[in-house]
């Protein structure tokens, strides 16, 4: 199949870039690099065309154009120059904090940036899409596990910005029947490419636990904030489902893949998470496992609207696609670590 991928350069878009790939489709990304850097595409390629040498067919598959996908007339002329089969959607802003401050900005990047993209495949008539969202859609629960029937229910802008996403897509499967959807619901990826060319590297100051578990390892930040030692669980310390990046990005070629076989009208959510929950705690004593280096950490209150556990039920991944995670929180932290070491300054 002929993929768009949208944001193919940050984070999960460059992990699912070189699934498909190595599944012998081919990729135009689209990413205006806000968040993400041009490096990425050389190290795609050469991660690829390693694969290559070793007997896959995988060719000259891979583009590039450098756009902002609400600018409508550039889009229109990709979709123009291009015999697309589907669009994987990952392009937005996701710093939870950074929306809460400033919303505005979240809903014209995220909210907006999609109706723009879903105007531009509904005029050239490509329907069938995969969607990035989030298990920051279903708020504050305090039930585990969380499966896809929990009510959508997101406390800050980020998750809110994500439902409204999911509402259109749903409404545009209702109103015609010819859109094929799969929103996917990531919980928490962590880990990067066995290679160490690509992984989790976020501009300024990390908003998520693993690149910034990283950061204090390299010696780069002082210590890590813990929020709240005080939860009712094993260690007292949050308990999140982390995934590893790769298997996040195989589950979007096993929803490819469900796509292609089943063909017609498909509208589908589904979890994507091990359905192991890890404490901050334990986290923290796995890095310094996979990195030889002591993390010093300081305990601080709890954020409002934390839970003390969250982790997702993966049956319906593994009955509708066929999909499971593989790797485990050995292989999450060595790769981070390797990851870092390579692409210190």
């Amino acid at each position: 199949m002929h993929v768009l991928v949208t944001g193919g350069l940050g984070y999960i878009g460059s992990h699912s870039t070189i699934e498909l790939l190595q599944a012998g489709h081919s990729v135009l990304i689209v990413d205006n690099l806000s968040n993400s850097k041009i490096d990425t595409l050389d190290h795609i390629n050469s991660i690829t065309s390693k694969k290559l040498m070793v007997g896959s067919v995988l060719g000259n598959l891979l583009s590039f154009i450098q756009a902002d996908i609400r600018d409508r007339l550039t889009l229109d002329k990709i979709f123009l120059e291009n015999d697309f089969d589907l669009v994987m959607h990952f392009a937005g802003l996701k710093a939870v904090s950074e929306s809460v401050e400033k919303p505005l900005k979240y809903y014209d990047n995220n909210v907006n940036s999609s109706i723009v993209l879903f105007n531009a495949m509904e005029y050239a008539g490509v329907k069938s899409i995969i969607f990035s969202s989030s298990a920051t859609v279903y708020g504050a629960t305090n039930k585990v596990p969380i499966d896809e029937s929990f009510p959508l229910l997101a406390t800050n802008p980020y998750g809110r910005t994500k439902i409204i996403i999911e509402d259109i897509l749903r409404d545009l499967h209702y109103a015609d029947s010819k859109w094929s959807v799969i929103i996917l619901r990531y919980f928490n990826p962590v880990g990067a490419h066995i290679s160490g060319l690509i992984g989790d590297n976020p501009k300024g100051i990390p908003n998520n636990l693993m690149p910034y578990i990283s950061m204090v390892a390299a010696g780069e930040l002082e210590k890590l904030t813990v929020f709240g030692c005080d939860y009712s669980t094993p260690d007292g310390s949050g308990i999140r489902d982390y995934i590893h990046v790769v298997d996040l990005a195989k589950g979007h070629v096993s929803a490819l893949n469900y796509l292609l076989k089943e063909g017609g009208s498909i509208l589908l959510s589904v979890n994507l998470g091990t359905g192991n929950g890890f404490s901050v705690l334990k986290m923290i004593s796995a890095f310094e496992l996979a990195s030889d280096q002591t993390i010093p950490f300081q305990i601080v209150d709890r954020r409002k609207g934390d839970v003390a556990e969250s982790y997702t039920d993966p049956s319906y991944a593994k009955e509708l696609l066929g999909w499971q995670a593989e790797l485990n929180l050995s292989d999450m932290c060595r790769d981070s670590w390797r990851y870092k070491v390579n692409n210190s300054e």
